[in-house]
């Protein structure tokens, strides 16, 4: 069953209440529009109502999703930036929602789960060095850097 194509106007309408509910990102309502066959005339005009309206706002986006992925996650910069940047957020927003998230509880984030899975790694199966290195790949996998997790990792030691 096809969609009913819907005019530029309600499209807008229905955009307008899609963003408004949360932060959106160019790229996700672009796909939006383009979903109720609009063309791509119409949907550049569009969005540039919705920033004009102030309903789409890239850095804005970009550091209510750096920020509520870190606190509600714990993900790392890493992670967030590569997010951000195949969201097809702007290298300039991605810099500058970075620096929202403060860097005394990013190392703090580190250091909670740095012993949140030095906790879950059992003593007797791992040397210090095997755990070490367990705690860094899932320090890695979550997106924080490597040489502050290192850092950490020889603090605690």
């Amino acid at each position: 069953m096809q969609k009913k194509r819907l005019s530029k106007e309600e499209a807008l309408q229905k955009l307008r209440h899609y963003c408004g509910y949360q932060e959106r990102c160019h790229k996700e309502v672009k796909e939006k529009l383009y979903g109720y066959g609009l063309n791509k005339a119409d949907v550049e005009e569009a969005i540039s109502v919705l920033i004009e309206e102030n309903y789409l706002n890239e850095e804005r986006y970009a550091i209510a999703f750096a920020g509520g992925y870190f606190r509600t996650k714990q993900w790392g910069r890493v992670k967030i930036g590569y997010e951000l940047k195949n969201k097809g957020v702007s290298q300039y927003c991605i810099t500058k929602a970075m620096k929202e998230i403060g860097e005394e509880d990013y190392i703090k984030t580190i250091r909670e789960l740095i012993e949140k899975k030095r906790e879950s790694i059992s003593d007797e199966d791992h040397n210090s060095y095997t755990r070490n290195q367990k705690i860094m790949n899932y320090l890695l996998q979550r997106g924080f850097e490597s040489q502050l997790v290192q850092r950490e990792l020889r603090a605690e030691d």
